[in-house]
C-alpha cells in the first residue's frame, strides 16, 4: 500500500511539474539534491518519468572572475529574455564553506528584479565542494526546469577561475565574462578557460570605462582567432555590455540564437547533448564506485594502512593504489 501511495506522489509531483507549478519544481530540485539513498531513487524515478519533457530549452553557462558581475548581468539580461516572452530558469551556485559546508545563497538579493518575474525560476544551490563551479545536481536541476517549461537555462558558476570547466559539459552555449581595464585582458587570453567560450562579453562598458571595454574587446577577439576553431564550426565572438545602461543586451541574445541555428543546423547541437550524457554516466560511475570504496569498514583499514606505509615511505602512493583496487 505504501509503495503504491509513492509512485502515486512522484506521479503527482511530476504532473504538477509539467503543469509549470513553481513550488512542485522547487521540491523535485531539493529532492535531486538530497544526501538520503531514499530520495535519491525517487528523484531518479521521478527524472525518468520526466524525461519525455526534457531537452527543449537552450542551456547557458555563464562564467567569469569574481567582481565581473554575473549576477548583475543575469538580473538584466534575463528580464530581456522574459520581454521576449521566454520562461528564464537561473541555477546559480554559491561556494560552501570549507569548515561548515554551508554557503550563503545570495543570489536572489542580488538578481532582485529578476526574482519578482513570474517568467523567471531562480533556484541558488551549494556546491558542496563540488569540483568545476557546479553543483553536485546541476544536471538533474536543469532537466527539471525543461519539464516545467523554461526555455531557457542559464547556470552561473561560482566564478573560482580556471578550475570551473565542468560547467562547460553540460550547457549548449558557454558564455565568458571579462572586465576590461583591470589588467586582466592577456591573462585572461591565456588561460585555457577561453578556448572552451562560444562568446566573451565585457562587461560594465560605460563611462569613462567604455572605451577600454572597446579595447579590451579587439584584444579578445585577436585572442580567439588565435584558436582553432570547434568541431561545431562556430566562430565565437567578443561583444560590450552595460548592465548599468541595458546596453548591448539584445546582441548577446542573437549570439546564443545565431549558435543554436548553427549548431542545429549542421547537426553538433545535438552530438554535443549526446556526448555530454555519455560524460554525466561516466562521472556517476566513478563516483558511485568511490563511494563504495571509501563505504566499506574493510577498505578503509587497507586503506589507513596504506597511508601509514606511504607516509612512513615504505610503499609507492601508485603501487599502493593498484593493491587497493586489486583487493576489490
Amino acid at each position: 500500500m505504501k509503495k503504491v501511495s509513492q509512485r502515486f506522489s512522484i506521479k503527482l509531483l511530476a504532473d504538477e511539474i509539467v503543469k509549470g507549478q513553481v513550488a512542485a519544481l522547487s521540491k523535485a530540485i531539493t529532492l535531486a539534491e538530497s544526501q538520503k539513498l531514499a530520495d535519491q531513487k525517487k528523484a531518479d524515478t521521478l527524472l525518468t518519468q520526466l524525461l519525455p519533457h526534457t531537452g527543449r530549452s537552450v542551456r547557458i553557462g555563464i562564467t567569469g572572475s569574481p567582481g565581473v558581475g554575473k549576477s548583475t548581468f543575469i538580473d538584466v539580461w534575463g528580464k530581456y529574455i522574459t520581454s521576449l516572452g521566454k520562461k528564464v530558469a537561473v541555477l546559480a551556485v554559491d561556494p560552501s564553506s570549507e569548515k561548515t559546508k554551508g554557503s550563503i545563497l545570495g543570489d536572489k538579493t542580488r538578481m532582485a528584479a529578476l526574482a519578482k518575474d513570474p517568467l523567471a525560476f531562480i533556484r541558488p544551490s551549494a556546491t558542496r565542494q563540488t569540483l568545476g563551479g557546479v553543483a553536485e545536481n546541476t544536471r538533474e536541476a536543469i532537466l527539471l526546469c525543461e519539464a516545467a517549461g523554461y526555455e531557457v537555462i542559464i547556470v552561473e558558476t561560482v566564478g573560482v577561475g580556471q578550475s570551473e570547466t565542468a560547467v562547460r559539459n553540460m550547457v549548449d552555449f558557454f558564455l565568458l565574462l571579462q572586465l576590461a581595464g583591470g589588467g586582466d585582458e592577456l591573462q585572461g587570453i591565456k588561460k585555457g578557460i577561453m578556448e572552451m567560450a562560444d562568446g566573451v562579453v565585457i562587461t560594465k562598458a560605460d563611462g569613462e570605462n567604455e572605451k577600454k571595454a572597446k579595447q579590451a574587446q579587439a584584444a579578445f577577439q585577436h585572442a580567439l582567432h588565435l584558436f582553432q576553431l570547434p568541431e561545431s564550426g562556430w566562430k565565437p565572438s567578443v561583444l560590450t555590455v552595460s548592465a548599468a545602461q541595458g546596453k548591448g543586451l539584445a546582441e548577446v541574445w542573437q549570439m546564443v540564437s545565431s549558435f543554436q541555428a548553427h549548431t542545429v543546423q549542421n547537426q553538433s547541437f545535438e552530438k554535443n547533448r549526446q556526448q555530454q550524457k555519455i560524460r554525466w554516466f561516466h562521472e556517476r560511475v566513478e563516483s558511485a564506485l568511490r563511494k563504495k570504496i571509501f563505504e566499506s569498514k574493510k577498505m578503509i583499514a587497507k586503506i589507513k594502512a596504506a597511508e601509514r606505509k606511504i607516509a612512513e615511505g615504505k610503499l609507492m602512493p601508485s603501487a599502493a593504489a593498484k593493491e587497493i583496487l586489486n583487493s576489490q
